[in-house]
């Protein structure tokens, strides 16, 4: 029997569902600060945790949202102190842990989501709607926060003022630091003044340290044959099987926002014939369906060229490097996590 096919799903998602969902994905659903091993030699990783400590005590102490605004009134705005926590460094560090096991140890109201989620968030319920929601809450987490154009500068930029003037902390992850958001991807210069507003309101932090999920690992395993990825998908319940070419085709007719429950309950994603994006449009889709795997802990397994390769050299030497090769650390780190058939 044929696995089932990815490209053959659908999925729908409700705006009040998706309110509901912004929380930790499965494979950070139970970390916590204690949890998260910094290397003994990168010290900013103990510093990293400290800072998310010290953030989460006065998330948790200043209450929720307008509730907070409210008890102030009479005594000034409360711009003493920033109401940002911004986690720079390279991928493979820990900063989506540190952001979740953040999020667990606040207190509710509370949300969590990525950047892409966001801003469909804001999409489907309308910019007064999603401010209206979120600022009743105490955090918004914005896991790989990144500004790719214009239109997304000026909505978040709009966005988290909104929210901040409520009283809302945010805290974030993004591989750039806030003042360079944008920059390589878009004509930065013609919005430096709401980048550097938005900047200043973070506290930024640097985790730095080599990729954790690649530490003393050998390099990306070899492509299966087409008979070994068959017999896998088959041998695997609840596992998956698709032509590479027919699910970048299918990716492109869904919003990324819907990735992540395009493969929830999916045991193992298997792909045939898998070769280098054809362009930089087809890469950034497989980098948000790289990372929603990776959320959710969904094994994979191609034919084909390697995963290490599926992304040109030009891609990775411009302006979206660090996300290709966030999404490589997290492909051939899941690509470990299949074994091939033998026999």
């Amino acid at each position: 029997m044929t696995a089932p096919r990815l490209a053959d799903r659908y999925p729908q998602i409700g705006a009040d569902e998706m309110v509901d969902a912004m929380a930790p994905p499965p494979r950070f659903g139970q970390v916590s600060f204690a949890s998260y091993l910094p290397n003994p030699e990168e010290p900013s990783q103990a510093a990293a945790v400290r800072a998310g400590e010290a953030f989460a005590q006065r998330v948790a102490a200043a209450g929720r949202g307008r509730t907070w605004l409210r008890s102030l009134l009479g005594g000034g705005r409360p711009t003493e102190t920033k109401l940002g926590l911004y986690l720079d460094g390279g991928f493979g560090v820990g900063k989506t842990h540190l952001l979740a096991s953040l999020w667990h140890a606040v207190p509710g109201p509370k949300a969590y989501g990525t950047f892409v989620e966001l801003t469909h968030l804001v999409g489907a319920l309308g910019f007064p709607e999603a401010v209206r929601r979120l600022s009743e809450h105490r955090l918004l987490a914005i896991d790989e926060f990144e500004l790719d154009d214009p239109g997304d500068t000026m909505l978040v930029t709009r966005l988290l003022s909104e929210l901040m003037a409520a009283g809302v902390f945010v805290a974030a992850t993004s591989n750039t630091l806030p003042d360079k958001l944008g920059e390589g991807r878009f004509a930065a210069d013609d919005f430096l003044r709401e980048i550097q507003s938005l900047s200043a309101r973070f506290e930024v932090v640097r985790v730095d340290g080599p990729d954790y999920r690649h530490r003393g690992l050998p390099e990306a395993p070899d492509p299966m044959s087409e008979e070994q990825l068959l017999a896998s998908a088959e041998a695997t319940p609840g596992a998956t099987l698709d032509e590479f070419d027919a699910l970048c085709a299918h990716l492109a007719k869904l919003h990324p926002s819907k990735y992540g429950r395009l493969v929830t309950d999916v045991a193992a994603v298997h792909l045939r014939g898998v070769h280098q994006a054809p362009d930089q449009d087809v890469a950034l889709r497989l980098v948000a369906f790289a990372d929603r795997l990776y959320d959710r802990a969904v094994p994979v397994a191609v034919s084909g060229q390697r995963l290490s390769e599926l992304f040109t050299e030009e891609m990775l030497r411009g302006g979206y490097r660090k996300k290709y090769l966030r999404a490589v650390s997290r492909l051939v780190a899941l690509s470990r996590e299949v074994r091939a058939p033998t026999g």
